[in-house]
């Protein structure tokens, strides 16, 4: 079984689990520059295969460090590779660190629905709240109230879902990830458990 990781820092593991995220983009390693239709299961253009990392009707782990599911650090877990918790001086990896943990060990799971490949900037407002984008208000009484958008952990409200994508994506994968559109493999998918 494959695993798959969100991110934290911004709470989009904690979307997925509450079902606010239902969709994530993956910039595509191989930077195709041309335009590409999906089909079904790959392309080749210009001598690159593309193959996403995960299929259709794939059951996929969600990742989480074995601290942050309240695992007993003293245990060693099926000792099939060696890799228990914790060693006679110190944590596993795993512990702190979720990409270093046992896809078979983790407790929740997401299946993929679809697949697609597209342009970063060709994303939809609805997709937008599907990556866990999420509709507020700003303003005040005296003033008055309007929507706005927003991504946990930021208080900066945006006018436009895509503008609030635009600004979580750069804090995810790299200031300037927005403004170079790459093309990037979605997946949509369905909380399992």
């Amino acid at each position: 079984m494959k695993k798959i990781m969100f991110n934290d820092k911004y709470s989009l593991t904690q979307a997925v689990l509450d079902g606010r995220k239902t969709m994530t983009r993956r910039i595509s390693k191989e930077q195709i520059r041309n335009s590409v239709f999906w089909k079904s299961g790959y392309e080749s253009i210009h001598g690159y295969e593309i193959k996403p990392i995960y299929k259709i009707s794939e059951l996929v782990a969600i990742a989480q460090s074995y601290e942050s599911l309240g695992m007993n650090p003293e245990i060693a877990l099926n000792d099939r590779d060696g890799i228990g918790f914790y060693t006679k001086t110190k944590f596993a990896p795993g512990w702190k660190n979720k990409m270093f943990v046992r896809a078979d060990l983790m407790p929740h799971h997401i299946r993929i629905t679809d697949i697609k490949i597209e342009r970063l900037q060709d994303i939809s407002d609805k997709d937008c709240l599907k990556e866990g984008i999420y509709k507020g208000q700003c303003g005040s009484a005296d003033t008055h109230f309007m929507d706005a958008y927003y991504y946990k952990g930021d208080i900066q409200p945006y006018c436009t879902p895509r503008e609030a994508f635009a600004a979580l994506i750069d804090k995810v994968s790299g200031k300037g990830t927005w403004e170079s559109n790459p093309y990037v493999f979605v997946y949509e998918f369905e909380l399992i458990d």
